[in-house]
């Protein structure tokens, strides 16, 4: 028997025959990035508990291969799959996905997600608290993982909580001697084995008694502060800020996280949206640093949306929008899991198109009736700027006052969203993400490819909203703009003419971002898209000494030992 058939064959011996994954076929939707990047795996492997994790670590420990710890696969850059084929060693992919138990601690104001649990499942588990997590929208809704947001420092969309964060976790890591160690900072007392730790934690065999009270954080406590900020030329958050990089926060994969625990959040007793609209910029400008600078209470969200991301979102996401109005976001990942394996077969039988799956979604979104709002309508129309803030508790009559007295003598205009006008409104600006890649995929024999950029711009950014300069804009067929305005993180979207080089256009547009003082990414990490800055690269080989964990992340290194 062959290194490879014998690791395969030590590797069912834990997990049994049906959670071993070695068919190409099989292995695809583990193997391919949700968004980006793909490559080879020998294996996949679901493990069914945190011992399996730990004894298929050692055997490809001793064997001396490749491990990517993986979630639920919803990154946009690639960073849980294999990219490529020049690594060194063979790839097991290990997917967690079937570890998703969540334990409420202290009441409710804290939580224990353990290897793949999700935020949706979380969202529901804390309702009867009246609690909910650190993140509400985006993530949740594609069914990503608890321990995902956190090693990728994941921001979301909500001002007042910052990227997610722990430094209260269990987690095995391999030293610089090539041995397994297991680490536990979960501040949880689970026993004195590796064994006996990750059995009590799986089965929650462990009292109320032994959760330790910490000075250790299990949230951002600092982002509410930083991001009222308003004159600092340093942006409110990204991927390589050195405050929130601390074992598996901001890990990236380099480490295999058991379990995480983290801080909850009370769910306010009253919420209002506000739709602003505007043809200036500058005017958005100046509601972001009136309301960070002046106001009580902060934003719960303020999300942007340019029109003609509007009016793309309109057309190419409708589909999403309906499907998440009418069942619910828990049937999202199903929908998104059928749509990958659509076109996973429409690439194996050759008579059929490629992005089968869009092209089915697309005609029968034609079918169905406009689905926004009639005042959103009329918004779409008279502005090209438009921004959904939502407001919470005392923050709403705060927001009511200063809209009504702003308006009366600047351009632009507001209106207070109903109830279903509010879910609608940020729905529609959710779904605008899927927007560029159906655009993309219907329209590819005429254009080129794809950018998705991630861009942190500096607090005291005036220009926030984008102006190329005509060599850049030039090559391009089609701009998407929408983000987070008020940390002035923005996804800058571009679809490039046919026979520009993308890569090339890519290294210029990064400079104008330099140039600004912006840093990137901002909250989808690095991934394999972007490069690692020192200060992340210092961290990952701090954590992963040997190489050891998804190597090749940030556009480092895929050799054993760094080499």
């Amino acid at each position: 028997m062959n290194f490879k058939n014998k690791l395969v064959q030590d590797l069912k011996s834990i997990v049994g025959d049906k959670y071993i994954l070695t068919a190409k076929w099989n292995k695809q939707q583990f193997s391919k990035g949700w968004r980006y990047g793909e490559g080879e795996a020998l294996a996949v492997v679901k493990s069914g508990t945190l011992l399996e994790i730990w004894k298929i670590l050692k055997i490809c420990v001793k064997a001396d291969v490749i491990v990517i710890m993986q979630g639920a696969n919803t990154g946009l850059t690639g960073g849980s799959t294999p990219y490529g084929s020049d690594y060194d060693r063979p790839i097991i992919i290990i997917n967690t996905m079937r570890i998703d138990n969540i334990h409420i601690i202290n009441s409710g104001k804290q939580i224990v997600g353990l290897a793949g649990s999700t935020l949706y499942d979380l969202e529901k588990k804390l309702e009867p608290f009246e609690r909910e997590p650190h993140s509400v929208i985006g993530s949740t809704s594609i069914g990503a993982s608890i321990v995902g947001g956190v090693c990728n420092n994941s921001g979301g969309s909500l001002v007042k909580r910052g990227p997610a964060y722990t430094e209260l976790a269990l987690y095995a890591k391999v030293n610089q001697n090539g041995e397994l160690e297991l680490v536990n900072e979960l501040g949880i007392n689970l026993g004195s084995n590796e064994e006996e730790i990750l059995n009590n934690l799986q089965n929650r065999n462990y009292n109320k008694s032994d959760v330790k009270q910490s000075n250790k954080l299990a949230s951002d406590n600092e982002y509410s502060n930083i991001v009222r900020q308003i004159d600092s030329n340093v942006p409110a958050r990204y991927n390589a800020d050195k405050r929130l990089l601390h074992g598996v926060s901001g890990s990236a994969g380099k480490v295999a996280v058991f379990a995480v625990r983290l801080d909850t959040y009370s769910i306010p007793k009253k919420n209002q949206v506000f739709y602003v609209g505007s043809n200036n910029s500058d005017v958005f400008w100046e509601i972001r640093r009136d309301i960070l600078s002046k106001f009580k209470t902060l934003p719960t969200s303020g999300d942007y949306l340019h029109r003609d991301c509007y009016d793309a979102a309109k057309k190419y996401s409708k589909d999403t929008f309906v499907v998440i109005e009418k069942l619910g976001t828990n049937f999202l990942p199903t929908l998104f899991e059928l749509k990958r394996k659509v076109d996973l077969l429409s690439k194996k039988i050759k008579f059929l198109p490629d992005k089968l799956s869009d092209k089915i979604m697309q005609f029968l979104s034609k079918l169905w009736p406009n689905h926004l709002p009639k005042r959103m309508e009329q918004f779409r129309n008279k502005y090209e700027h438009h921004w959904v803030i939502e407001m919470s508790d005392d923050g709403i009559e705060e927001a009511r006052e200063y809209f009504n007295e702003f308006f009366k003598n600047k351009e632009g205009d507001f209106f207070e969203c109903t109830k279903k006008e509010a879910e609608k409104s940020i729905l529609h600006r959710y779904v605008a993400a899927s927007a560029i890649g159906r655009y993309h995929a219907l329209n590819e024999n005429k254009t080129g490819g794809m950018l998705s950029m991630d861009i942190a711009f500096p607090r005291n950014e005036k220009d926030w909203f984008e102006k190329l300069p005509s060599e850049i804009n030039d090559l391009l067929d089609t701009k998407f703009y929408y983000g987070h305005l008020f940390c002035h993180v923005l996804h800058l979207n571009y679809i490039v003419k046919k026979g520009v080089d993308v890569e090339e256009l890519k290294r210029k547009l990064l400079k104008t971002y330099d140039i600004r003082g912006a840093e990137y990414p901002a909250e989808h990490n690095v991934g394999h898209e972007y490069f690692a800055k020192p200060s992340l690269i210092e961290f990952y080989k701090k954590l992963d000494p040997t190489n050891f964990f998804n190597p090749g992340i940030g556009k480092t290194s895929k050799r054993k030992d760094w080499k």
